[in-house]
């Protein structure tokens, strides 16, 4: 079953159980596939699609960050509860371990030799580690990496 049809399943699976949250949630996303669908005129594969998860996610962080600084601390609640039903649609995320490995693997496969090289390697880690880890984070990490170089 692909991952949109699960989402459709979850939907109605949602509806029946009366869960408002979840199902405002889920019917969010599948909005956001449908508007990535239509403006694109394509049909979404697994892949978009847990990059459209992603972006939500991303959102919705950005959201509580503010939200917190702004003392709405139940609009931040909200948001948690929204990346808690999304998250269920990512990949499992990666450990420490595993992105310090794999950032170690991106650097030798692009021969990089300083920070220069930063658009490289993020683009070799962007195809292994989307939807797994907070890219940003993992850019960072690469950034730092790189100037010791």
């Amino acid at each position: 079953m692909s991952l949109k049809n699960r989402i459709g399943e979850d939907m109605k699976a949602a509806m029946r159980a009366r869960e408002a949250d979840r199902l405002s949630a889920i019917r969010m996303l599948l909005a956001a596939i449908k508007q990535k669908e239509v403006d694109e005129r394509i049909e979404l594969d697994d892949a978009q699609v847990t990059a459209v998860v992603d972006k939500l996610c991303k959102q919705r962080r950005d959201s509580i960050e503010q939200y917190e600084r702004a003392g709405r601390q139940d609009l931040a609640d909200r948001e948690r509860a929204e990346i808690e039903v999304l998250s269920a649609y990512l990949p499992k995320q990666a450990s420490e371990a595993e992105v310090a490995a794999e950032i170690d693997a991106a650097i030798a496969a692009v021969g990089a030799a300083g920070p220069q090289d930063m658009g490289k390697v993020m683009g070799v880690l962007k195809q292994k580690l989307a939807g797994r880890t907070d890219l940003s984070a993992v850019s960072g990490r690469v950034r730092e990496r790189l100037a010791a170089r």
